[in-house]
């Protein structure tokens, strides 16, 4: 007979073999395969440690041992971004929303994208479509939750950012057999300065650039001989006020430019309900290198025209863009947006209010003065969140505020590029932690230098 001992032998010896096909397989059977390999490189580089002050990406530059090497914040360097750079201008120039980058990193596990080598090879979706349906459906849900912008009964198409859409916009309402040519093309002073870049450069017949809307306004409205688009930014770029259009009548046409339409940045006390309106993920997710934007239009006519300039001019948007748009969206609406835009709105405010104290200060700079709002989103008052602040030098001498600001190690965007006097600058809220704080650092000491010259 089997002894007490051998007989344990047993159980524990069929209890071990009982794990191991379990483990080969039962659970094998639900284990990564092909994607192992590319899960274990991304993670790899994500783990690189920059010093907080730069990050390593799988399509970087390589070490000599053929690994990813870390690419430093602006003013950092060394291999692993922990040596600061002496006499290194701050940054403040530019739109990238480096703000977000944060918010992503906490939530690597969710937003992170996968796909197959053979992932929509085609030109196109089914029905020869060049848009994800799931992807339009999401942007609608979006602004649905959020309140900011009215999709029912309009139609949507996706560009690479809102930059294409722009242009593809300013063919679609100018060709048009009922406006004269040229058509005007106008936008209120300060204005964004790509404007006036996309209304000269293409050299069209059908369209061209006139600079500030306010000097066309009477003429707009009574003439019958001259037609215009005038692009309405709201939020304004560079000073973050809302805005309405400033022509009427039939011979002129409205685009809007919501970038900045989102809580990040702005009070939402209504939906926007324009015939053409322009988005861009950049603003809303921070990932501006994926070029992803999108145009809601209610006119059928305008909209298949932008669809044509679309096609021709690039054949439609890369499947992998859209891909990565779409899964990014649905970790943004899996709590209505209320962690981003609750991370965004909070970070940017307060840098806003730190900003904002240390210019308070100073009898030679001065900021745009904004105000508290009611926003339906959060259902709170909404305290300043600007994108930008629009400094300006009210000393008499210093008209070219942009080269005060260079002496001073800051880098900034001088105000003719906004279609106003160089008494202005637009600084950036929107980079880094490490760009805004250098900022910061700089402006302390400007105004402090200041504060003693005039003791």
């Amino acid at each position: 007979m089997m002894s007490s001992l051998t007989r344990a032998v047993c159980v524990v010896s069929l209890l071990i073999n009982l794990c191991f096909f379990n483990f080969i397989f039962i659970r094998r059977q639900g284990a990564l395969t092909w994607t192992r390999k590319s899960a274990e490189e991304a993670e790899e580089v994500a783990s690189i440690d920059c010093s907080g002050h730069g990050t390593a990406f799988l399509d970087g530059a390589l070490s000599n041992g053929g690994k990813p090497v870390c690419e430093c914040s602006l003013c950092y360097g060394g291999p692993y971004c922990s040596e600061i750079l002496p006499d290194c201008p701050a940054n403040a120039d530019g739109g990238d929303p480096l703000f977000l980058q944060p918010y992503w990193i906490q939530n690597a596990a969710t937003s992170a994208v996968t796909v197959s080598g053979w992932h929509r090879m085609s030109y196109s979706f089914v029905k020869s479509s060049m848009l994800s349906d799931e992807l339009v459906r999401q942007i609608q849900k979006l602004h649905e939750t959020v309140g900011n912008a009215v999709t029912d009964g309009k139609f949507i198409v996706f560009g690479v950012g809102s930059t294409q859409l722009l242009h593809a916009a300013l063919y679609a309402l100018s060709d048009d057999d009922r406006l004269s040519k040229p058509v005007n093309v106008v936008a209120l002073a300060p204005y964004y300065s790509m404007y006036q870049e996309h209304g000269t450069m293409f050299n069209t017949r059908n369209f061209e650039w006139q600079g500030d809307v306010s000097l066309w306004k009477n003429i707009s409205n009574n003439s019958t001989s001259k037609s215009f688009i005038e692009i309405v930014t709201s939020p304004n770029n560079p000073d973050s006020k809302l805005r309405q259009p400033i022509l009427e009548g039939p011979f002129a046409r409205i685009m809007y430019d919501h970038a900045y339409y989102w809580p990040h940045y702005s009070a939402i006390p209504a939906p926007a309900n324009g015939d053409l309106m322009i988005f861009t993920l950049s603003k809303i997710t921070g990932h501006a290198g994926s070029r992803f934007g999108w145009a809601i239009i209610k006119d059928a006519d305008v909209f298949q025209r932008m669809v044509t300039y679309l096609q021709y001019n690039t054949l439609g948007l890369s499947h992998e863009t859209q891909v990565r748009a779409l899964e990014l969206l649905k970790v943004v609406l899996e709590d209505e947006g209320k962690t981003l835009f609750e991370f965004g709105y909070k970070t940017i405010a307060n840098r806003w209010e730190k900003l904002n104290k240390i210019v308070s200060a100073s009898k030679y700079f001065s900021l745009q003065k904004l105000s508290p709002q009611y926003c339906n989103y959060f259902q709170d008052i909404h305290h300043p969140s600007p994108g930008y602040a629009w400094l300006k030098c009210e000393m008499e001498e210093n008209k070219e505020c942009h080269k005060v600001l260079e002496a001073a190690g800051i880098s900034g965007r001088q105000g003719s590029s906004f279609g106003v006097e160089d008494r202005y600058v637009r600084l950036t809220l929107l980079r880094s932690d490490d760009d805004f704080n250098l900022l910061l650092q700089r402006l302390v000491s400007l105004v402090s230098k200041e504060l003693v010259d005039t003791n």
